[in-house]
């Protein structure tokens, strides 16, 4: 029965007792989960097809050493060119609010950058990644330590203007979450391709780029919803598996 068409519904269980008003609803929310997958589609195309990007210079960053729990020395310095692995590869960045005027790293960042990590080694296979933060390299290293990011590029910005630049930062050093998309010509010009912030507009504060995570997508499936849910340091890392004890 899963996945056929009975009495105009097309069904996603094999569970015999659903009611009809559940099943018509269903119905019409499969329709609409279509609709809302191919208006993604649209989207994407949008943004695959945008014109050349502006030309950009090759900033610079600073950089430890490969291995996270190695220490934090020496530093050497790393310029945006380098950070592209192979010829006809993206590289996206992730600008991390941690540094300057941002004393603590933002716990909905942090987030995003623990569900990066996770799935680091299959970003690997299409696009190069690399997180920079206004932090100094000491300080965004142990925090990225305290969170397991062993797999993500870490960067600081160090003097250079690439957080400004990009929006992620004003002149004050505020910070801001922000990813963007970087392209290399053949003949070795840097160009900015996407950019994009939480804020789309004056009254969308926050969901500029909730497509980076699947923590809302999974809340998205549950009849609680995201509610107004927040991500917290103070809970670390670690979880268990919930379960109960046996009666």
């Amino acid at each position: 029965m899963v996945n056929t068409i009975v009495d105009g519904t097309f069904r996603q269980t094999n569970l015999t007792n659903e009611s009809p008003a559940y099943l018509t609803k269903r119905e019409e929310l499969r329709l609409a989960e279509i609709e809302l997958m191919r208006q993604r589609e649209r989207v994407t195309e949008l943004r695959r097809h945008l014109p050349q990007g502006a030309p950009i210079q090759d900033y610079q960053f600073e950089e430890g050493p490969r291995d996270l729990n190695g220490g934090d020395a020496p530093v050497r310095t790393v310029r945006l060119s380098e950070l592209f692995t192979k010829p006809n590869r993206s590289l996206i960045i992730y600008h991390l609010m941690y540094g300057k005027r941002q004393t603590k790293a933002c716990p909905m960042c942090t987030a995003w950058l623990d569900g990066t990590n996770g799935v680091a080694h299959h970003l690997d296979q299409n696009f190069d990644f690399a997180v920079v933060a206004a932090a100094d390299v000491p300080t965004l290293r142990a925090h990225a330590r305290m969170r397991g990011w062993d797999k993500l590029r870490l960067l600081s910005a160090g003097n250079s203007t690439f957080k400004y630049d990009l929006g992620s930062e004003d002149r004050e050093g505020h910070q801001d979450s922000t990813v963007s998309v970087f392209t290399r010509d053949a003949d070795g010009a840097l160009r900015h391709f996407y950019t994009a912030h939480p804020r789309m507009a004056p009254d969308i504060q926050q969901r500029g780029i909730d497509l980076l995570a699947p923590i809302w997508h999974f809340m998205d499936l549950t009849p609680q919803g995201r509610g107004d849910w927040y991500a917290n340091l103070d809970y670390g890392t670690k979880v268990q598996a919930r379960q109960h004890d046996a009666a």
